[in-house]
């Protein structure tokens, strides 16, 4: 099983990254790609050679749920 660390530098994983189609003309967003084992990668597009975090499949849904349920929203710059 590959092992992969917080903070891995996006340009070593070998990734198809997909952002949100809210995202700005200038690419400012979040991107996430999978990488197999059920991991999940998260990289700024600003920065994409920059760090990666990588999160367990499990924890990605724990906080879509949040997200869906308006949990993060006072983080929003809409608020």
């Amino acid at each position: 099983m590959e092992q992969y660390r917080n903070g891995v530098p996006a340009r070593f994983l070998d990734a198809v990254w997909i952002k949100s189609q809210k995202s700005t003309a200038n690419g400012q967003c979040v991107e996430l790609a999978a990488l197999g084992q059920g991991r999940v990668a998260m990289r700024n597009s600003t920065d994409p050679d920059g760090p990666a975090l990588v999160f367990l499949a499990s924890e990605i849904d724990a906080f879509l749920d949040g997200a869906k349920k308006g949990e993060f929203d006072v983080l929003s710059v809409d608020n």
